[in-house]
């Protein structure tokens, strides 16, 4: 056959057969094309786009591609962003704040930060299958109540600045003062996040000398609901405040104390000394710097305060057996049963972070985090006395940690260029004087080079400076004399083997995206790629200080700003904040936004301070709108479960001269697209409000609608649901804002030097969480724009496929004017209560029984299940799920008939253990069969409930929320 006669192909197929063949659209989505084309016929559609047609409304359907670049393959994704992470400049970094260097133990940053049997993990509301991370979490509760000399702890908070906001909060929930206190020694983010929180609130924050407080020791009169304090200071001095204590609660006032960890291994814990709270970061704790996050901070505090602490909080219970089990505890102050009575606005936590620095904790133990700390005081010494036999002015060199403050005899400028040739970040406090603080990955060579900065030889001997020293002990009322970390868990695991091990079983008892499907409605559990966090623990992303010189971080300024550009093409809101390290944070941040937009319209700021919130919306958006100083007004839903717009018309029209915001989620938290929601945003225009749109659904729009097209001013996303950051067992989280440019003035600033913007920072560091960006930017880099539309459509597919095939089953609550459900679907059970004494706890705990995570339970409806499937489960989990589902509500009609016990059946005793179904004694008319292994792919996999029922009022009765003593757990 001759050149002219072979069949020839065309340009296309030509360019097609030679391109890389690691696409990444294909792998995240789960249903294969056939598996597609199956449901689709199912649903009685042609294609992806005739569903979508019928499920969004037509006047808000996007009519072009997204201007968004080529799809990346895996490979070249990972070299993209392996460029940008050599761009960034790994400086030896001294400069302290709150972020130090640390090491990483192997073994916990291959088999917890890298592990997705840890990273996927969901929040442990479904405690039974959770005992893994809960015990972990306990860990990191006792760790932290030993170290500072509290009773309780909470299981973390976003950051350290956060953490000190949320205990001013508290501070003024419980005195009678107006105003707060915060020291000038405290770190300058934290000052500025309780400066911004404050501010919103109306209340007055006084920043000076703690010496100043409480000068007059004749007046004893009530104005301070508390004084936050650094112990050591920012600048690295460890001061006594036990005076400071006695002083303000003879006026009613609490103490507040932000504490370094490592530190409090050497000295008087806060608790000790009269601190009320304490608060601080376990960033230390072998959790990289990652450019400011993510960390878990912390907040300790007496049990009499308990009730008004946020966040969440981990406590020993019993389960049906009487064995102890381990749940989250005083569940009631969830902001979707408290909403705007809610303590926080928090939702989330830092939990893997936090578990990573539990694991710090058990693997060193106390004696080898006291070793770390002293070596580390030892070398700070080192060098302060270098730098005195130097001639320059060192700040006390007695009481300091890590930390000290020198004042050159030469210029500061030539100190910080001579720094930075080394490779060395020092801190400068802008009055002639520099920090510099050592971190655990701190030695001789660095305490050398610090010194040949400030005119040092270079061959100094390290040690010699040490001498004469005692290492022992700080001098008389500042030396730490308690035991901590006396538990045998904290004492067990120290070689390698022993630590794998511990880690590992304690993975087992967890269920995980590594196990099965996890289908919570709102929440979003999706692929968590591989190749989307491979990145993140690579040092270029990992080892930089987020106040690190700007030239340094060349390779993150990249990543920043196409993200950026790119999530605002995606919502159609241009003006992007990549600052708010939660979702919460996001909603916080947004109102803040229209809360500074407002104020500089003729100064209506605090006029308008109404925000409309339907009865369905997600309790953090009332609880975010009390912490932004907005007073919530409802609005009604209809029997369809759509804002009621007759109703949102009067509230406008009623509030017209103090309307500020209406807070929505779309498509609606009950699982649909409203057909109004343009007449929505377009009635708040009308009488002077803006909106605010929650993203926690955007899962459902990308690609499909813009929220900016239709009327949104300004949206968080969670970075954390749709673009595949993992939940991480409750955290991190990233919630970045999105809003119209006329808002772009008011987004958060930097919370350090004079760049907090008009509306303040909300984060301690400027880009967020930003170590865990790069899994955003991936999964958006290696979709492009025709994938992330596919990735919407698929998940609207699952959604529908899954309610259509249930539809006979249980009753779908809530559908669109097509009998469509968006991305999620919400099934009605609050009938069988009646008919069988089923509750959907019931449902839940027999879920488990069949290897599944239960859907999100009560809410937005109390009695029902809500679905949400996300595009990364393929048709054979679908319809496992949805065979589960369908074999339970037969088990319910045999309660319905009388054919089985009302109280001893399959869903009143589930979850069913392997220890009850394998114990001698079977006292249950069903088989151990029907409860061990309900469905025959059981057998293949099956993932065993580590305990039984969990009796939660009993562990509200009896709270313990740190590691209970051997001998009760062998009782």
């Amino acid at each position: 056959m001759t050149t002219a006669t072979m069949p020839q192909k065309s340009p296309l197929e030509t360019r097609v057969g030679l391109d890389p063949l690691d696409t990444f659209a294909r792998r995240h989505i789960g249903p294969s094309q056939d598996e597609i084309q199956r449901m689709l016929k199912a649903l009685g559609c042609a294609d992806l786009d005739e569903l979508s047609d019928q499920a969004v409304p037509s006047d808000i359907r996007f009519d072009r591609t997204l201007d968004l670049p080529d799809a990346l393959g895996e490979h070249a994704l990972l070299e993209r962003l392996a460029g940008m992470a050599g761009r960034n400049q790994i400086a030896r970094s001294c400069i302290g704040m709150g972020y130090h260097s640390t090491v990483t133990p192997g073994v916990i940053l291959r088999n917890i930060l890298e592990n997705p049997g840890w990273y996927t993990q969901y929040t442990p509301y479904q405690a039974e299958i959770s005992q893994g991370r809960l015990e972990a979490l306990l860990n990191f509760q006792t760790m932290v109540s030993d170290l500072t000399g509290m009773e309780i702890a909470n299981a973390s908070l976003l950051d350290e600045a956060t953490a000190a906001a949320e205990a001013m909060a508290m501070c003024l929930n419980i005195s009678k003062g107006k105003r707060f206190f915060v020291s000038e020694d405290c770190h300058p983010q934290t000052i500025a996040i309780c400066q911004t929180r404050a501010r919103a609130l109306g209340v007055e924050v006084v920043v000076g000398g703690v010496d100043e407080v409480f000068a007059d020791a004749a007046d004893t009169s009530v104005d301070f609901a508390g004084v936050l304090v650094q112990y050591p200071t920012s600048d690295g001095r460890v001061e006594c405040y036990q005076e400071l204590c006695e002083r303000a609660h003879e006026r009613g006032a609490l103490v507040v104390c932000a504490a370094d960890l490592l530190a409090l291994t050497l000295l008087r814990p806060p608790g000790e000394w009269g601190a009320d709270i304490a608060v601080g970061s376990a960033q230390r704790f072998g959790v990289p710097m990652g450019f400011g996050g993510p960390h878990a901070a912390y907040i300790a505090t007496s049990e009499k305060h308990v009730r008004r602490m946020p966040g969440r909080i981990i406590g020993v219970s019993r389960d049906a057996h009487g064995d102890p089990a381990l749940r989250m505890s005083i569940q009631t102050r969830e902001q979707h049963i408290k909403r705007e009575r809610a303590t926080s606005n928090i939702c989330t936590a830092q939990a893997l972070l936090a578990i990573m620095a539990s694991m710090y904790g058990v693997y060193h133990g106390p004696d080898g985090l006291k070793a770390i700390a002293t070596r580390i005081r030892g070398l700070t010494r080192a060098l302060a006395v270098g730098l005195g036999q130097l001639g320059h002015e060192v700040n006390d060199e007695d009481l300091f940690f890590d930390t000290i403050r020198v004042r050159p005899t030469s210029d500061v400028a030539g100190v910080l260029l001579a720094a930075s040739v080394k490779g060395i970040n020092l801190r400068d406090f802008g009055d002639g004087s520099v920090g510099m603080s050592l971190g655990e990955s701190a030695d001789r060579e660095l305490v050398r080079d610090i010194l040949g900065v400030f005119g040092g030889n270079g061959d100094e001997d390290i040690d010699a400076l040490c001498d004469g020293w005692s290492q022992a002990e700080y001098p008389g009322a500042f030396a730490r004399a308690s035991k901590y970390l006396t538990h045998p868990v904290f004492n067990s695991h120290h070689s390698e083997t022993q630590m794998l091990r511990y880690i590992t079983r304690l993975q087992s008892r967890d269920l995980s995206l590594a196990n099965s499907m996890i289908p919570l409605g709102s929440c979003t559990m999706k692929l968590n790629a591989t190749s989307e966090m491979i990145p993140v623990t690579w040092p270029g992303f990992a080892r930089l200080h987020p106040y690190a010189p700007r030239e340094q971080w060349d390779g993150y300024a990249e990543l920043f700003e196409t993200l950026e550009n790119w999530l605002g093409e995606i919502t159609g809101l241009p003006a992007v904040s990549l600052q708010p390290n939660s979702g919460a944070q996001g909603e916080y941040a947004g109102l803040m936004a229209i809360k500074g937009y407002h104020k500089s319209q003729n100064g209506a700021g605090d006029g308008r301070n109404v925000c409309l919130i339907p009865t369905s919306a997600h309790g953090t958006n009332p609880a975010s709108a009390i912490a932004a100083g907005f007073k919530v007004v409802a609005v009604k839903c209809d029997e369809l479960g759509n804002i009621d717009v007759a109703d949102l018309r009067a509230k406008a029209e009623k509030h017209t001269q103090n309307l500020g915001a209406l807070m929505i989620t779309y498509p609606s938290t009950h699982g649909v697209f409203e057909t109004t929601i343009r007449e929505i945003c377009s009635t708040v225009h009308e009488f002077g409000g803006l909106v605010y749109l929650d993203g926690a659904n955007m899962n459902a729009m990308v690609g499909l609608c813009r929220l900016g097209d239709f009327g949104a001013d300004v949206c968080h996303l969670n970075l954390h649901k749709t673009f595949c950051i993992p939940h991480g067992g409750g955290g991190p989280g990233m919630g970045p804002i999105c809003a119209t440019e006329a808002l772009r003035p008011f987004l958060p600033g930097n919370p350090i030097g004079d760049g907090a913007g008009q509306s303040g920072a909300v984060s301690a560091a400027n880009y967020g969480s930003a170590a865990i960006l790069p899994i955003s930017w991936a999964y958006i880099a290696m979709m492009g724009a025709d994938g992330l539309k596919k990735a919407s459509q698929v998940a609207i597919l699952n959604a529908n496929y899954m309610a259509n095939r249930l539809r006979e089953h249980y009753d779908v609550l809530y559908t669109g004017p097509h009998g469509r459900v968006a991305h999620e679907f919400i099934l009605d059970c609050r009938g069988f209560d009646n008919s069988a004494g089923i509750k959907i706890d019931d449902i839940a705990k027999r879920l488990m029984d069949y290897g599944f995570h239960a859907p999100t339970m009560a809410w937005p409806v109390a009695g029902t299940l809500m679905i949400e499937p996300t595009e990364s489960e393929d048709l054979a989990e679908l319809d496992r799920f949805c065979d589960a589902l369908i074999a339970i509500r037969k088990e319910i009609r045999e309660v319905e008939s009388g054919a089985t016990d009302r109280e001893d059946n399959l869903l009143r005793n589930a979850p069913h253990t392997i220890a009850h179904v394998a114990s001698d004694a079977w006292s249950h008319p069903y088989s151990r069969k029907r409860a061990g292994y309900p469905m025959a792919w059981l057998r293949v996999a099956k993932f065993w409930p580590p305990v039984g029922r969990i009796d939660n009022p009993y562990g509200d009765r009896n709270l313990m929320c740190s590691c209970p003593p051997v001998d009760e757990l062998a009782e």
